[in-house]
């Protein structure tokens, strides 16, 4: 089994209400409770702080995700599958109407 990332992404205007999941994201994550290993919601973009290396040894700190576009990155879930092909399955059962998911394969460092 390997873990996998599935980053879920929503419209930019698309804000649920502070602390409420959605009968849906519900629905999905009783569904896929054994496949799940963890997971979050995001807040939105408005409160990312984005760093990135000036290329001198110092950063650039700046407010806001890294671009401007309209989708943004909403929640993750952390999962286990067997392989790619199931965590594909798992990643189409994601409620994300508004947007779309992105898997990826967790890499195990030694």
């Amino acid at each position: 089994m390997a873990n996998y990332l599935i980053l879920i992404y929503r419209g930019d205007q698309t804000q649920p209400a502070a602390g409420e999941v959605s009968v849906s994201y519900r629905e999905f994550m009783q569904r896929r409770a054994g496949a799940l290993r963890g997971g979050a919601a995001l807040e939105s973009a408005e409160t990312a702080t984005s760093v990135r290396s000036d290329g001198r040894g110092g950063f650039t700190v700046t407010d806001g995700p890294f671009a401007e576009t309209k989708e943004v990155l909403g929640g993750y879930y952390v999962i286990e599958a067997a392989d790619l092909d199931e965590a594909l399955a798992i990643a189409k059962e994601v409620p994300a109407p508004d947007g779309g998911v992105e898997v990826r394969p967790i890499r195990v460092l030694n």
